[in-house]
């Protein structure tokens, strides 16, 4: 009989950008056997309200529970925000979120002043209040909503004239305030560093969550007795999406051991 460690990790996200998150722990885990769900169809999650996201959250960890996953990771800051406390509350699976990176980036600031790029949702939830409230309060936070980043990366827009326009208005006021570290609060974001870095110059660390989700990922695993130990001859990484599958393609060229699927969800 199939052992429940042989099930693969469910990782889900409101578009594409959690392919990021997907990569870490690929890279970490290369034995775990992996779906990836993209609800691009509903992209943005940020501008929904929270019974909206709540909603998506659980029509997409159900999706996954029927594929038989064993652990799910919330690819999506807007979604751990807003919903993985209820998602926790319902299912018996373990899940792994993901929050900013602020609290790290608070540690290392010298100016004081650290900025994160996010979603209006992610900024607007109780959980990203809770944590900016319990950080040492000389550290002024730079917040500063990415509208249109996400809806440009969905539309293989990466590169383009719009977005370098769009990311220098977003980005001006962490260089107005002198801001040494930011944080991406999307995970769709971090596809933009090397545009960002061309916009913001040298002097500013950049900070996103991909790492440190992998290494969660693979502790709780390992706490669940859930590690995969073999890898499958069959074995690949299935990816699904329910909008056009090319940009998806362009993210994922190059990636052994992949198949995408447009999915009707």
């Amino acid at each position: 009989m199939k052992s429940i460690k042989e099930n693969p990790i469910g990782i889900f996200d409101s578009g594409i950008g959690g392919t990021s998150i997907w990569s870490e722990i690929h890279t970490l885990l290369p034995l775990e056997k992996t779906i990836y769900l993209s609800d691009s169809k509903n992209a943005p999650y940020g501008q929904k309200s929270t019974d909206q996201i709540i909603a998506l959250a659980i029509k997409n960890t159900e999706y996954l529970l029927n594929k038989n996953c064993k652990l799910i990771v919330v690819a999506c800051n807007t979604a751990t925000t807003n919903a993985i406390k209820y998602l926790r509350e319902k299912y018996q699976v373990p899940f792994i979120g993901i929050e900013p990176a602020i609290k790290p980036a608070s540690l290392k600031t010298k100016t004081k002043t650290i900025g994160i790029l996010a979603t209006q949702g992610t900024l607007n939830s109780q959980l990203f209040a809770s944590t900016a409230n319990n950080l040492d309060t000389s550290i002024k936070i730079i917040e500063q909503i990415g509208n249109g980043l996400v809806e440009l990366i969905e539309n293989n827009k990466l590169i383009s004239p719009e977005m370098n326009q769009l990311l220098k208005k977003h980005l001006k006021p962490f260089i107005e305030n002198n801001i040494d570290h930011l944080v991406l609060g999307c995970t769709h974001y971090p596809y933009l560093i090397p545009q960002i870095k061309e916009i913001i110059g040298s002097q500013i660390t950049i900070i996103d969550s991909g790492e440190a989700v992998a290494r969660q990922t693979k502790a709780i695993l390992e706490k669940n007795d859930l590690l995969s130990s073999k890898l499958n001859i069959d074995f690949q990484n299935e990816f699904y999406i329910n909008t056009a599958t090319e940009v998806l393609e362009h993210i994922l060229e190059n990636k052994e051991n992949t198949s995408i699927k447009q999915l009707d969800f």
